[in-house]
């Protein structure tokens, strides 16, 4: 018994003088890693359109049948994404999204992006439900990497070869 109590104490003494491992969170974030998969972001091209183009390829492939997509037909006028359609209503519930990442991967424009921010908190379920508007990043930022299917579209055609006979 006064044996477990002194172990007891000399653990409390080893950690006694360490430097604490607690970090302040609201005040310092812990960086996360580089294949962390947090909350959702829709992206857009340089010039402000939006990537998505309505295919759902990414309701599609979520497991858990967490996102919505309704797409409609984009004015020739002015576009809202440089296809024929566009997403109407983009909706996921982050209740019932496991953060697999499939749904980046299946986007063909690399649309959306599950990014490192790690702070969700819902005070409610209606509040869990993230619509297009609280998803799609402002026009001047968030344009991320063109997928190499869009790649071929902004290159100017390479001069055919010389053949020296």
């Amino acid at each position: 018994m006064i044996g477990s109590l002194f172990k007891g104490l000399g653990t409390t003494l080893k950690y006694l003088f360490k430097k604490p491992v607690t970090v302040e969170y609201p005040e310092v974030k812990r960086p996360v890693r580089e294949r962390f998969r947090g909350r959702h972001q829709l992206k857009r091209f340089e010039n402000g359109m939006e990537r998505c183009i309505g295919c759902a390829l990414c309701a599609a492939a979520c497991p858990a049948d967490a996102i919505l997509v309704v797409a409609a037909e984009n004015d020739p006028h002015k576009p809202n994404s440089p296809g024929e359609r566009y997403a109407a209503r983009y909706e996921i519930n982050m209740l019932r999204c496991i953060y697999c990442g499939y749904c980046e991967d299946a986007c063909p424009t690399n649309a959306i992006v599950l990014e490192h921010q790690y702070e969700l908190s819902f005070y409610e379920r209606a509040g869990s439900i993230f619509t297009k508007t609280e998803l799609l990043v402002a026009p001047d930022q968030g344009h991320g990497e063109i997928p190499p299917i869009l790649q071929h579209m902004n290159r100017r055609p390479s001069p055919p070869a010389q053949i020296d006979l």
